[in-house]
C-alpha cells in the first residue's frame, strides 16, 4: 500500500549480498506500499525471474547491488537486457556510499536507469523506484504502439496487395486479430449482397458457422447500415450475444460483437470488423481506433475489386450467351467438331477468347481467336468479331480475304484494340484445308490412327489484326478422315517464364500420344495443362467424317 493506504502493485527486485542489507530495503520499499522479493545473489536473481517469467508474473523493477558474490551488478544487467523477455526491466544500482569514478556511467552503459549511493533517505530509493518504473512503462507504452502501427502498416499492405473480395478478407481478419490478440470475423457485403467471410487463423477451423449463421450476418450487416456513422464514416457498436449467431469467434460458443463497421451511401454496411467482448478484455479505445483506420483501409481497396467482380460477371455473361455451347453448334455435313471453352480462374481478369464454326459456301470455316487484353471491353470486341464474321461470311470464304475485313473493321471501330485469330476453311468432300493466321498459334494437325500417330503444326502465320499490315495468301494442306485438326489459345500452354516454342512443343507431344476421338484430344490436353490459369482458354477440335 502507499502512504494512504492504498496497494500500488509494485513488485521490485532486491539483489543484495548481506541480509542486513536486504531487510533493510525491503522494510523502506515495503513501507512506500512495494511488494518486495529479496535475493543474496545474481544467479539467484536469475532464477527467480525465470520461474516468474514463466508464470507472467515479472517484477517491476530490479534494486542491484553493485559487490554481488558471483558476478558484478553490471554483469546481471547485463545479462538481464540480453534476455528478450527481460530486456524491458528497469535496473537501479546501488552502492554503499558514493559510487568511484565511472561506475554511474559503466551502470547506464550496461542498461541500468540510476544510481543510488546508500544509505539514502527512504523517500529518495522511492522517487527513484517509482521514476524508474514510470520510465519503463512510457517506454513500453511507446513500444506496443509501435507494433500495432506496424501490424496495422502490415495488413494495409497485405490487403491493398489482395487480388479478390476474399483475399481482401482474410488479410483484415488476420490484422485486426493481431491488433486485438483476440478471434476476428471480417464481412465484405458486395452488391449483390453476396457476403465474402474471412476467419483469423487463431480461430480452430472445427465447427464453422452454418449457411444461416452467414445470412443473419448479412441481414444483420444491412440493418445496421443505417445507422449513424462515426467519424470518417466509421460505426463501431456492440451486439449481444442473443443477436450475433455463435461459432464466428469460438466453436459453438456465444460472445457479444465488437463491430467496426463503414455503411455506404445506399445504407448497407459494405466491410465489417467483428471481434469478442465476452470472456476476452475489452478492446481500448486506441485499438479501436486502429480497427477504424484498418476497415478504412480495406473498404478502399474493396471497392474496385467488387465492381471488378460485377464487370467480371458482365463479360462472362457475354461470353457465355455469345460462344455457342457444344450441344448448339450448326450442322457442320462433313465435318465433327468438338469445342470447349475454360475461363481463367476468379482472381484474374476476364479475357477475350473466342472459337466459332460456320457452314459456307465453299466449305466449313473455324476460327479460334483472342482480343489481346483482360477487361469488359476485350470481352465486348471479341463480341463484334464473331457478329462481323458471321456476316462477312454470307459471301465470302476466303479465309486470307476475311482476316484482311476483320482487320479493318477493328482498325475503323477500334483502332486502338489488336486481336489474333486463326481462320481455317475445310472442304469435307476432298479434305482440301486453307488457313489464314493472324498472330495465333497455328493450328495442330494430328495424324494417324491409333497405333502409329505423329503431329505437326501447320506452317501458316500472318500479322494480328488491327496493324493495316497485309496478310498473305492462305496456306494450303490436305486432311484425311484419320486426322484431327486442333486450334487453341495461348492461354491452354502459356506459362510466366516458360518461352512459347516450349509450350508449344510440350503441347504437340501431348496431343500426339491423346487417345482416338476428338473429346479425348481435348480431354486429355486440359488434364496434362492444368492449374491455375491467368487467361481463358478457347479450343476447338474437328475432322472428316467421310
Amino acid at each position: 500500500m502507499d502512504v494512504s493506504g492504498r496497494r500500488t502493485g509494485t513488485t521490485v527486485l532486491v539483489v543484495d549480498p548481506t541480509s542486513a542489507g536486504r531487510f533493510a530495503l525491503g522494510a523502506v520499499l515495503r513501507r512506500a506500499g512495494h511488494e518486495v522479493v529479496a535475493v543474496g545473489t545474481g544467479a539467484e536473481a536469475l532464477v527467480e525471474l525465470d520461474v516468474r517469467r514463466r508464470k507472467g508474473a515479472l517484477p517491476d523493477v530490479a534494486l542491484v547491488g553493485l559487490d554481488l558474490p558471483d558476478m558484478s551488478g553490471f554483469e546481471l544487467c547485463r545479462r538481464l537486457k540480453a534476455r528478450p523477455h527481460m530486456a524491458g526491466l528497469p535496473v537501479v544500482h546501488f552502492s554503499a556510499g558514493e559510487p568511484a569514478p565511472g561506475e554511474r556511467a559503466e551502470g547506464l552503459e550496461a542498461g541500468g536507469e540510476a544510481h543510488l549511493a546508500m544509505p539514502a533517505e527512504p523517500a529518495e530509493i522511492d522517487a527513484v523506484v517509482r521514476a524508474a518504473v514510470r520510465a519503463a512503462r512510457l517506454r513500453a507504452d511507446d513500444q506496443a504502439a509501435t507494433r500495432r502501427l506496424t501490424v496495422l502498416s502490415e495488413a494495409i499492405v497485405t490487403i491493398q496487395a489482395a487480388r479478390s473480395p476474399q483475399e481482401l478478407a482474410d488479410a483484415a481478419a488476420e490484422g485486426a486479430a493481431r491488433l486485438t490478440g483476440a478471434p476476428a470475423a471480417v464481412f465484405v457485403l458486395g452488391p449483390d449482397d453476396e457476403l465474402y467471410r474471412a476467419l483469423s487463423r487463431n480461430r480452430t477451423t472445427l465447427a464453422l458457422p452454418d449457411a444461416g449463421a452467414h445470412r443473419a450476418v448479412a441481414a444483420l450487416l444491412r440493418r445496421l447500415g443505417h445507422g449513424p456513422a462515426g467519424h470518417a464514416g466509421v460505426r463501431i457498436t456492440t451486439v449481444p450475444a442473443p443477436q450475433w449467431p455463435a461459432g464466428f469467434f469460438r466453436p459453438q460458443v456465444r460472445h457479444d460483437a465488437r463491430l467496426v463497421l463503414i455503411p455506404t451511401q445506399d445504407g448497407r454496411a459494405s466491410v465489417c470488423l467483428a471481434t469478442p467482448t465476452r470472456g476476452v478484455r475489452r478492446v481500448d479505445p486506441e485499438t479501436e481506433s486502429l480497427l477504424a483506420r484498418l476497415a478504412q483501409a480495406a473498404v478502399l481497396a474493396a471497392e474496385p475489386l467488387l465492381m471488378y467482380q460485377v464487370e467480371r460477371h458482365v463479360a462472362l455473361t457475354l461470353q457465355h450467351s455469345f460462344l455457342p455451347q457444344p450441344h448448339r453448334l450448326p450442322e457442320l455435313p462433313g465435318v465433327d467438331v468438338v469445342v470447349r471453352y475454360v475461363p481463367a480462374s476468379r482472381e484474374t481478369e476476364i479475357g477475350g477468347d473466342f472459337y466459332a464454326a460456320l457452314n459456307t459456301g465453299d466449305g466449313v470455316l473455324a476460327a479460334v481467336g483472342d482480343v489481346v487484353g483482360h477487361s469488359l471491353e476485350a470481352a465486348t470486341v471479341m463480341v463484334e468479331i464473331r457478329h462481323a464474321l458471321r456476316a462477312y461470311c454470307v459471301d465470302e470464304s476466303d479465309p486470307a480475304v476475311l482476316a484482311e475485313r476483320l482487320d479493318r473493321m477493328l482498325r475503323r471501330y477500334h483502332p486502338e484494340a489488336t486481336a489474333t485469330v486463326c481462320l481455317v476453311l475445310i472442304d469435307p468432300a476432298t479434305g482440301r484445308t486453307r488457313i489464314a493466321n493472324a498472330g495465333h498459334i497455328p493450328p495442330l494437325i494430328v495424324r494417324g490412327t491409333r497405333d502409329t500417330r505423329d503431329a505437326d503444326y501447320a506452317k501458316a502465320a500472318g500479322p494480328l489484326l488491327g496493324l493495316g499490315v497485309p496478310h498473305p495468301a492462305p496456306t494450303e494442306l490436305f486432311l484425311e478422315p484419320t486426322d484431327r485438326l486442333l486450334m487453341v489459345t495461348d492461354g491452354l500452354i502459356e506459362t510466366r517464364g516458360t518461352d512459347l516454342a516450349v509450350s508449344m512443343e510440350h503441347l504437340r507431344a501431348a496431343a500426339t500420344g491423346a487417345m482416338p476421338g476428338l473429346d479425348a484430344l481435348c480431354d486429355t490436353l486440359l488434364t496434362c495443362f492444368d492449374h491455375d490459369r491467368e487467361d481463358d482458354i478457347a479450343m476447338l477440335a474437328l475432322r472428316l467424317t467421310n
